[in-house]
């Protein structure tokens, strides 16, 4: 259009000599055709180029040793299967994990929780390296579990925040993206200088809690910080909120607690983000109880279950506690009050979402 219109203004002296006129119109007319196929080998040099590069990054999964179990979940929820990786032992305790395939040019998915010990940690951090060294594309740190996230602020004097440092140690090995599940305060994504995609159990709980068809349903916090994750399942059931006030003596010891809203005659389901000890949900359950609860159950996203908890929770009044995969529960302990959900089919969707930049803000809606 713009030769055509260049062609129009010079021309338009000549146009008393068809002669004239005529031959620069033809001149004009083989520009245009040579134009027109220089446009059209481009186009094709451009989508063969484009078809290359979209072949390059194709994805791929793998998993650390912690979470191997959940890895094979999610790989089989999404139609493939991990790729091939070994971890090298040495005597004193050292350890080289290493990909077993070529990983160049693709988009490579970790997948490993960081619950202790802190090998799962530094393993995680040491495949990030290795892929960004073996030439990956983009490397994809999956955390179902965020260790170290209650270390989110300077609590008391001459202490670290270890979520950030944490946060700084992945952003340094040369991760692209953070997928995790549940963080125990919502500001750490702020940590990062990467997306993080924090998902949101609730969206494996509710259904569940629905299809119990419990009568005479209330939703409690544990303590006031679980307030607002108490206030969303409430939301989404419609039930009434009881919050918990507690006390600590010390880390990991709760002195005294109490219950704020109508808890006679209710059927009372518990709902945080981890569980460790078990003392803080096990004294709950068993205040509810005395105040006039018909039962008590407990919805947990990742279950850490430290020291005595597995004994607390088996001698407590909680009926049932559900968790979620994220962690592996022990399976030489009495398992009989537990009620495990996976969180494979969610991971999976999200994962096919970001690789094909699809958006993932409904999932967090849920």
């Amino acid at each position: 259009a713009a030769a055509l219109l260049r062609f129009e203004r010079q021309t338009h002296g000549a146009r008393g000599d068809s002669r004239l006129h005529r031959q620069m119109f033809e001149g004009f007319l083989k520009k245009r055709e040579s134009f027109a196929a220089f446009s059209q080998d481009a186009y094709i040099c451009t989508v063969k180029s484009l078809q290359t590069v979209m072949a390059i990054h194709k994805i791929k999964f793998f998993a650390g040793r912690g979470s191997r179990y959940l890895a094979e979940k999610i790989v089989a929820s999404y139609g493939t299967k991990l790729g091939e990786s070994e971890v090298l032992n040495f005597s004193d305790g050292e350890f080289q994990p290493c990909f077993l395939e070529s990983i160049r040019g693709c988009t490579v998915f970790v997948i490993q929780s960081t619950f202790p010990p802190t090998d799962n940690l530094m393993e995680l951090l040491m495949m990030i390296d290795a892929a960004k060294r073996a030439s990956a594309h983009q490397v994809i740190a999956v955390m179902p579990y965020f260790g170290w996230a209650r270390q989110d602020r300077k609590d008391r004097p001459r202490v670290p925040i270890g979520a950030k440092l944490v946060a700084n140690l992945l952003v340094a090995a040369g991760v692209d993206r953070i997928m995790t599940m549940d963080l125990h305060a919502d500001q750490i994504q702020g940590f990062f200088d990467v997306p993080v995609d924090a998902l949101y159990a609730s969206g494996i709980f509710v259904p569940y809690i629905q299809s119990l068809n419990i009568e005479d349903l209330s939703i409690a916090a544990p303590d006031m910080g679980g307030a607002k994750r108490a206030n969303t399942y409430a939301k989404y059931l419609h039930t009434p909120i009881i919050i918990s006030h507690k006390e600590r003596a010390k880390a990991n010891v709760v002195g005294k607690m109490t219950a704020i809203g109508d808890v006679e005659g209710r059927n009372i389901i518990i709902v945080d983000d981890m569980i460790d000890t078990a003392g803080t949900i096990c004294m709950a359950a068993d205040m509810l109880m005395s105040r006039g609860a018909k039962s008590v159950r407990a919805a947990i996203t990742h279950p850490v279950l430290s020291g005595p908890a597995y004994e607390r929770i088996n001698e407590s009044a909680l009926e049932e506690v559900i968790v979620t995969d994220t962690i592996p529960l022990n399976p030489n302990k009495d398992l009989h009050k537990f009620t495990v959900l996976s969180v494979a089919d969610l991971f999976a969707d999200v994962i096919e979402r970001v690789h094909n930049y699809k958006e993932i803000s409904s999932i967090f809606s849920k």
